[in-house]
């Protein structure tokens, strides 16, 4: 007779051991949209090279991962609540690929968003009556998965 605090779980591991393999042998598979010059709906085959793309996509991938082992309505949540609002985020004309296509591929004329560097002193917590607040310098520490770099693990994002 086994002793149940002796049971060991199974190891789970990934379907795809990082986002470029989910993209390419599951993502551009499943999403298969008409993305031309004259339709509503953009992609661009670089994706990998647009900073929200990356990040976006990654976040499917892991949330994949997470509700393909729930079973049941897990794959109908995932698309619902992940997959559909990120991919029309990332189908819309207006979105990070506006300026590419799957004819002409990748175009790098989007700016980053223009920001001043913040003053600490300026920045207070109106829970706190005001006070100046220590969250510019909270940092968060980063959630490596094992064999994949993930969003969050990004050295550096390209300019």
């Amino acid at each position: 007779m086994t002793d149940e605090s002796q049971v060991i779980a199974p190891e789970i591991t990934n379907a795809y051991p990082n986002v470029v393999e989910f993209v390419v042998h599951y993502l551009s598979r499943v999403f298969r949209r008409q993305v031309t010059d004259v339709s509503d709906t953009v992609w661009c085959p670089e994706w990998q090279r647009h900073p929200e793309a990356l990040i976006r996509l990654d976040a499917l991938w892991q949330s994949w991962e997470h509700y393909r082992l729930q079973g049941g309505v897990g794959i109908s949540i995932w698309f619902l609540q992940h997959a559909d609002p990120h991919m029309a985020k990332l189908f819309d004309p207006s979105g990070p690929f506006k300026y590419c296509s799957v004819r002409n591929g990748h175009k790098e004329m989007l700016a980053s968003l223009q920001v001043d560097e913040p003053d600490p002193k300026a920045i207070t917590d109106p829970s706190r009556g005001g006070e100046p607040t220590l969250l510019l310098h909270k940092t968060i520490e980063p959630r490596i998965t094992e064999g994949a770099r993930t969003a969050s693990t990004f050295d550096v994002l390209p300019e």
